[in-house]
């Protein structure tokens, strides 16, 4: 985190999903993904899992389990209280994390955080 304090600036891969997005919306993606992969995937990973980005649309971060986290019963249960309230702490933009199933990531279920 100490890296986003600096207001270095952020070098994100190119995404090709949705619409043209604000600079402010880049940020907190670039934001999002750097959490994703320095604190949330590897200790998802050492449970035989994994956690992959689909997309961030209107607040809603929009996450794919892979591995064992697919058929785990606690699954729904890190993803909203683990995954949802470490995101919410350092990305105040942040409103909710949902579950992506295959890749219907623009599909969306009722949020009910």
């Amino acid at each position: 985190m100490d890296f986003f304090a600096s207001g270095l600036p952020l070098v994100t891969e190119e995404t090709s999903s949705g619409d043209a997005a604000s600079e402010e919306d880049d940020e907190v993606v670039a934001m999002i993904k750097e959490l994703l992969d320095t604190r949330i995937r590897p200790t998802v990973q050492e449970d035989g899992g994994d956690v992959i980005f689909k997309g961030f649309e209107d607040g809603i971060v929009q996450l794919k389990l892979q591995g064992s986290c697919t058929s785990c019963p606690s699954s729904i249960i890190t993803l909203k209280n683990g995954i949802q309230n470490m995101l919410q702490f350092y990305i105040p933009e942040v409103e909710g994390v949902q579950q992506v199933m295959d890749d219907e990531s623009t599909e969306k279920e009722a949020n009910s955080s």
